[in-house]
């Protein structure tokens, strides 16, 4: 490990020299992830993109995409597209990445079960902006507002994210 890695801790996420409050999958954390769950898959996690609302807030870097009015995450195993970015007109399972609440303002993509998805293995492990401290997620790693946007400021593609 090294300090450039988001290592997830009993005390929250440590990354460059600091610890971020932060709130994982109501499914707990586990080895044997499955879509649906609710857990934070076990795993060496890589970032691999960065969306944010561009009508919300300024770019957090530079190599970050914002978020289109029709984008969207498929969460059909049975689909080709399982595990990725779609965009609407989009029949099969989905989860908006466009919301109403600030959820989403800024996304950190990871390669769980991506590029190549397993069938079932599960979707959308993204870090993102909490609801509240404490508030589990459907998998993902949630924080404070003001954690995500520093994280996504300081983080690059290829970081690694360890949750042991």
């Amino acid at each position: 490990m090294t300090p450039n890695d988001l290592v997830l801790t009993p005390r929250g996420v440590r990354f460059r020299g600091r610890h971020f409050p932060c709130s994982i999958g109501k499914g707990g954390i586990r080895q044997d992830k499955r879509e649906g769950d609710g857990a934070t898959p076990v795993d060496v996690h890589q970032i691999t993109g960065l969306l944010y609302r561009a009508d919300r807030v300024a770019m957090p870097a530079p190599w970050a995409t914002a978020i289109g009015k029709d984008d969207l995450w498929s969460d059909a195993s049975e689909d080709p597209d399982y595990n990725q970015l779609v965009r609407a007109p989009y029949g099969p399972s989905h989860e908006k990445l466009r919301r109403a609440d600030p959820l989403y303002d800024v996304i950190l993509l990871t390669d769980w079960n991506w590029p190549l998805a397993q069938p079932g293995r599960g979707s959308a492990i993204f870090l993102h902006q909490w609801r509240r401290p404490g508030y589990p997620t459907e998998g993902c790693i949630a924080f404070a507002r003001p954690h995500m946007h520093w994280i996504a400021r300081h983080a690059r593609p290829g970081t690694r994210i360890i949750v042991p």
